[in-house]
């Protein structure tokens, strides 16, 4: 375990290797999940002591089952810095090395032809490609014998050349190929191939393939049903690579891939002599002419406000963005000078270095603007870089920014760590406790939407499951069956399909009363398969939330000047205003009627304002034979007599307006009433404040209408949960985007559940309740279906928005609340109101010293000991083994046999309150 423990990869198992001297020592590939580094790091070892813990330990918390993030399903074991950069080296190509041009028979010749100097390892040459698959016959694929033998006879016999001729021939091609083959044995043959992870998709079409001797090396290393890599491998590009690797052969291979890749990453950014010194680092000729340019333009600009022309804010404004522009040009002149392939160029763009290349533009362009204390950029830029070194001024203004950044990231962390505590503590009893909930409900995630988050379509759709069929808009075909789980190849169909929206199940819509169901949380991104009953999804959730809070700006820099509502905040404080459902900063004024919009001065206050209206229009036939009252365009209210007949009768206006007459051939008469009904709303508004629809513009409820952030809880006031859900879904996640940091939605949906559980009680009908109590939303839905039943007046609510805090605070658990916050204040009202705990959640059972309900000691709680009275006998055949409903799997089976908890106890179904209670 290495401290601050953020997340789960923070305590992980190794078997021991024994090695030389007297340091433990750690894998490097495990330093990215522990977020260590080799400057004095400590980290602590903890033995497993127990049978039970040591089978804990090996089958859950070994490195080599926890090779993805549980935040986003990436892996989380991939090469970095060093391994890279020679991974990086192996894969370029330098045109004019020894050997260009030459060909070879096969890899073998290759490596002999390197070995011996006669080749460089980044010339290009050609040869022709072979595999291990070439020698793999197809007696290991189990085929019919008519395939089998279709194939043997056409002289097809290794897996190699079922693979070539997949690549290079069309369908049609390769059945005429092989007699009495037919399509349905092409499609046997296909599947069977892709259940042993040989992919054509994976082969080249062509043998003879152009590549270097790096690449043959790198290739040989990796997994045979892995494609052969024909491309320079960056850092993004190994990622990618340990990614397909996964899902092709498992986290067990795929670890011994990684670590291949490792050991030829280090061994050849040794031998490539890559090294940077201080004359490597050239200044571009350019830059003295791009400041000189800058420095004029910057000259007229106070020129200009010296003679009043501009305001002193425009200045300041221009001054920024002409300094802004002068680094960005001096940075493009530095890239241009770089050589990817030597030294420096190479760990700015292989991705070995952090930052890329923008510490090269501090090195060898110009340090740019700087910000002051309170994060005003300050106008005078550091147009010195660190190669030729700052003058007096120029590092007196460079601290600034130092020191700031150096109090900045102290606060940040007390910050983020405050904030995961209170995410953990609103989430902590969000555990996985059925199969499916049944419902019919669901979110859609559409292409608009995601690209607001910046983020691709798929990203959001992968592990979640399909609340409603997924459909081909051109072939009508169904790609992904409601309530399937959408894979990453599914994905991709539906992406190629061009769907654009896709209805998915959503722990936001989840109706398990306590906990949620498999199918709404969809995959557990740690494992990369459906999530198991009994895994604490709110931990992980409040984890992947928390972890990357420290790598998010604390206050990001204000362009200074009075730019009045511009300052949205961002970064960590953004996040804390939205799960906190507090009124943000710099609010921005919402409609809450659909109309047309206008903004006007009333006296000395800015007023904003929406009009609705709509023409009513009610139509009254007035035969000739009776005489008309009304004239043409007069007012009359409803009642009004428009005509009269003879014997008495009258026709009156069923509604206010205007009436108008219109006389018909055949002597009658049309009578219109006409009215217009008009909605109005208006709000004053700062002056400063920036409309953002023009006037004149049509807007809908609940539209923003000046610049800055909607407030979540008159989102839900005006345009209901699910806005607000969505609402804030998308605000968390444009804040985290914004920094590179990929956390999948469904974390971030867990949080917003619990923070909409809750309903105020409005009037309490014939129930229990009292008016402005907070309830459970499925409590009260449970009441009022109740009293509906007898026939009794149900309670009304409103549903409320709490924050976290608010939310931890207003639990179930009064042990959980205790230990939160305000522990005097909780513990005398849950006495006063002699309140019982069902303990359900994590805290609650480890303030109690019981076995938290999750993984292990969920099954135990499942397999608790009964006693059946033995009244008459009892259907079914018990054995020693759990009931159909509950076969375990074999990971849970192992689990309970160490436990000792198998055989004890026929069929439990779901557990209710009254079983935790026991």
């Amino acid at each position: 375990n290495r401290a601050p423990t953020l997340h789960r990869l923070g305590i992980q198992a190794f078997e021991v290797v024994l090695i030389e001297g007297n340091a433990i020592q750690l894998h490097p590939l495990s330093c990215a999940a522990f977020n260590a580094d080799f400057d004095g790091d400590q980290m602590a070892v903890h033995v497993p002591l127990s049978e039970m813990a040591v089978t804990e330990a090996r089958n859950l918390m070994l490195s080599t089952r926890n090779l993805l993030k549980p935040a986003s399903g990436e892996p989380i074991v991939g090469p970095s810095k060093d391994m890279v950069l020679g991974v990086y080296y192996m894969t370029t190509v330098q045109k004019g090395a020894k050997g260009e041009g030459k060909t070879f028979s096969g890899f073998d010749e290759v490596l002999m032809a390197y070995h011996l100097g006669f080749l460089d390892i980044r010339a290009p040459i050609k040869t022709r490609f072979t595999s291990p698959l070439d020698t793999v016959l197809l007696d290991t694929v189990e085929l019919s014998d008519r395939v089998r033998n279709a194939l043997t006879a056409a002289g097809i016999v290794t897996v190699g050349q079922v693979l070539d001729r997949l690549a290079q021939l069309s369908d049609r091609k390769f059945i005429e190929e092989v007699t009495d083959f037919g399509a349905k044995g092409l499609e046997e043959l296909k599947i069977q191939m892709r259940l042993h992870g040989y992919s054509a998709a994976h082969w080249p079409e062509n043998r003879l393939i152009e590549t270097t001797a790096g690449r043959v090396l790198f290739n040989l290393g990796l997994p045979p049903n892995l494609h052969f890599v024909n491309e320079v491998m960056d850092k993004k590009a190994v990622n990618v690579l340990v990614g397909e690797c996964y899902k092709l052969i498992g986290s067990e291979a795929t670890a011994v891939t990684v670590d291949v890749i490792k050991e030829m990453g280090f061994r050849y950014a040794t031998q490539s002599g890559f090294t940077i010194a201080v004359s490597d680092i050239q200044v571009p000729e350019v830059k003295t002419q791009i400041l000189d340019n800058t420095t004029r333009e910057v000259d007229q600009a106070e020129r200009q406000y010296r003679r009043g022309l501009i305001t002193e804010e425009e200045q300041y404004n221009r001054v920024v963005e002409l300094w802004t522009r002068a680094t960005d040009d001096i940075t493009q002149a530095v890239q241009t000078q770089l050589d990817p392939l030597e030294g420096i160029g190479a760990m700015a763009t292989s991705g070995a270095t952090k930052g890329g290349v923008t510490p090269i533009r501090q090195l060898a362009g110009m340090r740019g603007l700087m910000a002051d204390p309170s994060g005003r950029i300050i106008a005078l830029p550091i147009r010195s870089n660190f190669r030729e070194g700052l003058t007096a001024l120029e590092y007196f203004l460079s601290t600034h920014g130092a020191r700031k950044g150096l109090a900045d990231t102290a606060l940040r962390t007390a910050d983020a760590g405050y904030l995961t505590r209170r995410l953990v503590d609103v989430a902590q009893d969000v555990i996985i406790t059925e199969n499916d909930c049944g419902t019919n409900a669901g979110i859609w995630v559409d292409d608009e939407g995601s690209r607001g988050m910046n983020e691709k379509l798929t990203e959001r759709l992968v592990g979640r499951v399909a609340g409603a069929a997924v459909i081909d808009p051109q072939t009508g075909e169904v790609i992904v069956e409601r309530n399937q789980m959408m894979e990453e190849d599914e994905c991709d169909l539906i992406t190629q399909a061009g769907v654009k929206r896709v209805y998915v199940r959503s722990p936001l819509t989840c109706e398990t009363r306590v906990g949620l169901c498999k199918a709404c949380y969809g995959r557990d991104l740690g494992r990369g398969r459906l999530v198991e009953q009994g895994e604490a999804v709110g931990i992980i959730a409040a984890q992947s939330i928390g972890e990357p809070g420290t790598q998010l700006t604390l206050r990001t820099f204000h362009t200074g000047g009075v730019a009045g509502g511009e300052d949205i905040t961002q970064g960590l404080p953004r996040v804390e205003e939205l799960f906190e459902a507090r009124n943000p900063k710099g609010e921005a004024v919402i409609s809450e009627i659909d109309g047309v919009l206008d903004v006007y001065w009333d006296g000395e206050q800015r007023m904003i304002k929406v009009t609705n209206s709509r023409i009513i229009k009610r139509q009254h036939m007035v035969p000739a034979e009776a005489e008309m009252v009304v004239k043409d365009r007069d007012r009359v209210q409803e009642g009004t007599v428009l005509a009269r007949y003879e014997d008495g009768r009258e026709i009156t206006a069923v509604t206010d307006g205007a009436a108008y007459v219109d006389k018909l051939d055949d002597g009658s008469s049309l009578v219109i009433v006409r009215r217009e009904e008009t909605d109005e709303w208006s709000q004053p508004i700062p002056p400063s404040a920036r409309v953002e629809p023009e006037r004149g513009d049509r807007v809908q409820a609940g539209q923003q209408l000046t610049v800055g952030s909607k407030n979540p809880r008159e989102v839900l006031r005006i345009q209901g949960i699910d806005a607000c859900q969505m609402y804030l879904l998308q605000e968390v996640q444009k804040v985290y985007r914004s920094q590179g940091v990929g956390i999948h939605d469904k974390h971030i949906e867990v949080v917003i559940r619990q923070m909409i559980r809750k309903a105020q009680i409005r009037t309490a009908g014939d129930s229990g309740f009292l008016p402005g109590e907070l309830v459970d939303r499925f409590e009260l839905e449970d009441v009022n279906s109740a009293l509906l039943e007898d026939s009794k007046q149900p309670a009304r609510a409103d549903t409320v928005l709490l924050g976290v805090t608010k939310a931890s605070l207003n639990t179930d658990s009064f042990l959980a609340a205790a230990s939160f916050q305000e522990t005097t204040r909780v513990l005398t009202e849950a006495a006063v109101k002699g309140k019982t705990d069902p303990l359900r959640g994590l805290k609650e059972n480890v303030i109690i010293g019981k076995l938290i309900p999750v993984g292990t000691g969920f099954l135990a709680r499942r397999a608790r000991p009964m006693t059946i009275e033995p009244i008459e006998p009892v259907e079914g055949d018990y054995d020693d083994e759990l009931s159909s409903e509950d076969q375990l799997s074999a990971q849970d089976r192992q689990f309970a046999e160490a436990f000792g908890l198998l055989g004890q106890m026929p069929d439990f179904g779901d557990f209710g309150d009254d079983e935790y209670d026991d």
